[in-house]
């Protein structure tokens, strides 16, 4: 008689996943330092088209070719659009099957193609989809049961995320906080040796250092405390705000299906090209306009302002086009630049709030925005704590992620992957798979 196959032993996950995460760090670590060259390159190529006749014309080009070709690809993997979050959310809860090997190329290359375009897109969208993609396969290979296979898939997520931003202890909490919403022995333990396994090798490619380079940040005095409170009440409705422009123009973009994808792709790409030709840092996926403030430049109100509101818009733009991309990277440059521009106004009535205050607020910015969207505040805090290495302002960020969670679930705005995936499954009805 036949007989389900037994629960693999704890050792032999964890060595596969150690197998799947020395993958996903290579691969991830290749596709993080391509993208590096490809912003140099995007950055160079608009520096020289205002040197030459009628170079908006070439930057519009430029973005069409790159948005189009990503979405041209989508149509060998149409999983492959968008995040790639939802869709390990959908697998891990039996709503969808396990994503096939086709992914991980598209997901690489087609990830270049729109980022490295100018998209207002994020690199984690693809290293978390490649990074359970090649989970789940390292369990079939070795055949294991169905629900070893799943809980390998949504581990190694959480491999793929550390390896898009340099943090193996926010990667962890990812998959515990957002994707599972539970801690399991059987989760935890491939989960914490598949991260350590993809960071290592990420480091080999991209070297050993936080994503971004910020000076001694000092405690921020505690009479600020309370308006770090009210940041999160702001944050909170801006995150609600922004799950919702999200989510209208995804609707908005399946409603226009009789138009190809890789027209519509294109014509985002050429938005993205006119934007890109205006100034670089209202396009890509944000580091830089995010490490600029950081380091402690000084921007005026009115252009932070404006920063913000082009890529608050654009976002979701880039990703209603349905090309690789995801959305943590852009909403933690939103997320710096409001901090930032609200550290400004709080310094008119605290004219005694020196730099050090603004680059605390634009790390509380980034974190608390990150909580009211995705509705994961403890994944932000370590993410965001590892990519910077400041450590001095852990309480107001606690302080601003608690209320922008709390004012984000009082306007009844829902996490915004839990939406994504949600509107997915509806558009692509399925049953759920059968035991492998």
């Amino acid at each position: 008689m036949w007989s389900r196959p037994r629960p693999a032993p704890l050792y032999v996950l964890g060595l596969l996943a150690i197998a799947a995460g020395v993958a996903i760090g290579f691969i991830g670590g290749v596709f993080r330092w391509l993208l590096v060259q490809a912003v140099i390159v995007r950055d160079a190529l608009a520096t020289w088209a205002h040197t030459v006749p009628f170079g908006w014309i070439l930057m519009i080009a430029f973005g069409v070719a790159g948005a189009a070709f990503a979405a041209a690809l989508v149509l060998f993997s149409p999983r492959s659009a968008g995040s790639g979050i939802q869709d390990v959310e959908a697998v891990h809860g039996g709503r969808l099957p396990l994503p096939p090997p086709s992914v991980i190329p598209v997901r690489f290359f087609g990830g270049l193609a729109s980022i490295g375009s100018g998209m207002v897109l994020g690199r984690e969208g693809p290293t978390v989809h490649m990074g359970a993609a090649l989970g789940a396969s390292a369990a079939r290979i070795a055949r294991l049961q169905d629900d070893d296979v799943r809980g390998l898939h949504t581990s190694m997520s959480g491999a793929g995320l550390a390896v898009a931003f340099n943090a193996p202890v926010g990667g962890a909490v990812f998959v515990l906080e957002e994707v599972a919403k539970t801690a399991r022995f059987r989760l935890i333990v491939p989960t914490v040796f598949g991260v350590a396994a993809a960071i290592v090798c990420s480091r080999i490619v991209l070297g050993d250092h936080p994503d971004f380079a910020v000076g001694h940040v000092p405690d921020p005095p505690l009479y600020t405390l309370p308006m770090f409170l009210v940041f999160g009440v702001v944050i909170g409705l801006a995150g609600a705000l922004y799950n919702w422009l999200v989510l209208r123009l995804v609707a908005e973009h399946g409603r226009m299906s009789r138009v190809p994808t890789p027209v519509r792709a294109g014509a985002v790409g050429g938005l993205i090209g006119i934007l890109l030709y205006a100034d670089p840092l209202m396009v890509g996926g944000g580091d830089a306009v995010a490490q600029l403030l950081l380091a402690g430049r000084s921007f005026a109100l009115p252009l932070l302002v404006l920063y913000f509101a082009v890529r608050f818009v654009v976002g979701p733009i880039s990703y209603a086009a349905g090309t690789p991309g995801g959305l943590f990277a852009p909403m933690l440059a939103l997320g710096a630049l409001a901090g930032t521009a609200f550290g400004q106004l709080v310094q008119l009535l605290a004219p005694q709030l020196d730099t050090d205050f603004l680059i605390a607020m634009a790390i509380v910015g980034m974190s608390a925005l990150f909580a009211a969207s995705v509705r994961a505040p403890l994944t932000g805090i370590a993410l965001i704590i590892e990519m910077t290495a400041v450590t001095t302002v852990t309480v107001p960020m606690l302080l601003a992620a608690g209320a922008a969670v709390v004012t984000a679930m009082l306007v009844k705005s829902p996490p915004v992957y839990d939406s994504l995936r949600e509107a997915f499954l509806r558009s692509h009805p399925t049953t759920p798979p059968p035991p492998t």
